[in-house]
């Protein structure tokens, strides 16, 4: 259950990573963050979240869903 917490919650941080990044695009000041700095993490929790369901599944935490539809 802590595994599907952390991966919803990366989930989350990515989302809210991708929305700085359109703010800093729309407010092109020098004071904030560049547009680069944002996709950047965003790229690296995407990984990091990957990386961690494919480990979950590969030691049993989680079970793909065997019939889709």
């Amino acid at each position: 259950m802590i595994i599907k917490i952390a991966i919803v919650l990366l989930l989350i941080y990515i989302v809210v990573n991708l929305v700085k990044a359109g703010f800093s695009v729309m407010r092109q000041t020098e004071s904030s963050h560049s547009l680069s700095h944002y996709l950047g993490k965003r790229v690296l929790f995407s990984a990091i979240a990957l990386a961690l369901i494919i480990i979950a599944m590969a030691t049993g935490l989680i079970a793909p869903n065997a019939r889709p539809y």
